[in-house]
């Protein structure tokens, strides 16, 4: 595999997968979207079907990792060589930044319309009409289209739960060649995808199981620079821990492959 293959795979591949991954967070969360409030189920399948087809369209050519913690868990594995894994890190957080502004210029009316809205601002309006910036909280509730975040910040914790729900997804992927058929038959990213899922239904309440280290620091970057009205923070007291706890997960994985498996 050449390095522009490994480079154009895993920067659309990854591109794609948060596009969709975003999309739907945007979809539910943005006001006058069609999907509005369409719930924690919706999140969970969107990010499934992102997985299944970022995996689908870069999988013949860079192995579709998509993923830092994968790309880890495979060279552990002895899959991946060691020399590879900046290219993939450096491709898959290019992609991803691409992938959180077509977010962003997908639903740009709406994230107007959401961050000037005075009921999610939380603003007052002065005599002609317009917003009052200084009386309007510090960010609507945008940041989670873009990256994760807790729900009980608790760094120990929060860092055990992407550690373990990442080992799960690792652990999956280096597995599924244990089966046989599966990577040939090419339904191998489909299981990924319905893994994905199910991490997101059983371990997703704590943090929002970023369990891909550029999925969370790619799209919490490019919120940093977008030029979005009353956005808010972009949360870097946190931002460590969707990039550590996963890349820990891959190596746990990879560890326990090698122990169990190998």
């Amino acid at each position: 595999m050449s390095s522009s293959d490994i480079f154009i795979g895993e920067t659309i591949g990854t591109a794609v997968l948060i596009l969709l991954g975003g999309g739907v967070c945007a979809a539910v969360t943005l006001k006058r979207s069609k999907a509005l409030n369409a719930g924690w189920l919706a999140i969970t399948l969107g990010w499934g079907f992102a997985v299944l087809t970022g995996a689908y369209i870069s999988g013949g050519v860079s192995g579709a990792h998509l993923n830092p913690a994968v790309t880890i868990g495979l060279a552990v594995q002895g899959t991946t060589p060691w020399a590879d894994v900046p290219l993939y890190f450096v491709s898959q957080l290019f992609g991803a930044m691409i992938g959180a502004v077509l977010v962003w210029a997908s639903y740009y009316g709406h994230f107007q319309a959401h961050l000037t809205d005075p009921e999610i601002t939380g603003a007052t309006t002065g005599q002609e009409g317009m917003i009052d910036k200084a009386s309007a909280p510090a960010a609507g509730p945008v940041l989670g289209i873009f990256s994760t975040g807790p729900e009980i910040r608790n760094t120990v914790q929060n860092l055990v739960t992407e550690v373990i729900a990442t080992t799960v997804l690792v652990l999956a992927i280096l597995t599924l060649g244990l089966t046989k058929g599966v990577g040939v038959s090419g339904i191998g990213a489909l299981l990924v995808a319905l893994v994905v899922v199910g991490i997101g239904l059983s371990l997703g309440g704590p943090t929002g199981y970023a369990i891909n280290p550029v999925r969370d620091l790619g799209p919490r970057i490019v919120h940093a620079l977008l030029p979005l009205p009353n956005k808010g923070g972009s949360d870097w007291g946190y931002a460590w821990i969707p990039v550590v706890g996963p890349l820990l997960g891959g190596l746990v994985a990879g560890g326990l492959y090698q122990l169990a498996f190998a």
